[in-house]
């Protein structure tokens, strides 16, 4: 069975975007084993800190590691990527050996895509993606896909994809 690691790029309880990623979970229930990145745990990226390699980090890599494939769920801010899901993908693409700054990271050739639940902005958020995820080595796979979020779900909460 395969192992997909999601990256859910909102904090909030009760976001959009982890209400989507629990549905893809409940879709792939029979199909692959599904986990989940902390986002909350991470430092934010300073060299100053890489080494020696923090328990967060080592933890996010293994992660990382096991995965055969990454799934990102991302909200748009700004009709970009969030500050939370860019920093953890700073932290994964730094190469494994500081010496060789253009060495194989943890993501090198790592099967990547990416869905959206957001008001508008899905293109903009996509082409900052469809650029940073082959910069970083990653394989994109197939056609991302956004959600426009339903009107009531702002008063009531809970995401209507169907």
């Amino acid at each position: 069975m395969a192992n997909v690691l999601f990256l859910v790029g909102s904090l909030r309880d009760g976001s959009f975007n982890h209400q989507m990623a629990k549905k893809a979970e409940a879709f792939l229930a029979d199909k692959a084993q599904v986990s989940y990145i902390d986002l909350a745990k991470i430092p934010l990226f300073n060299q100053d800190i890489e080494t020696p390699i923090l328990p967060e980090i080592a933890e996010l890599r293994a992660q990382v590691d096991a995965a055969d494939a990454i799934w990102i769920f991302s909200p748009v801010y700004n009709y970009a990527i969030p500050g939370i899901v860019k920093n953890a993908l700073d932290w994964l693409s730094r190469s494994l050996d500081l010496s060789n700054p253009k060495g194989p990271s943890i993501l090198q050739d790592k099967i990547t895509t990416v869905s959206a639940v957001a008001n508008s902005g899905h293109d903009h958020l996509f082409k900052d993606f469809q650029h940073l995820l082959p910069f970083i080595r990653t394989q994109i796979a197939g056609e991302f896909t956004g959600s426009t979020i339903n009107p009531e779900a702002w008063g009531t909460g809970v995401l209507e994809l169907f």
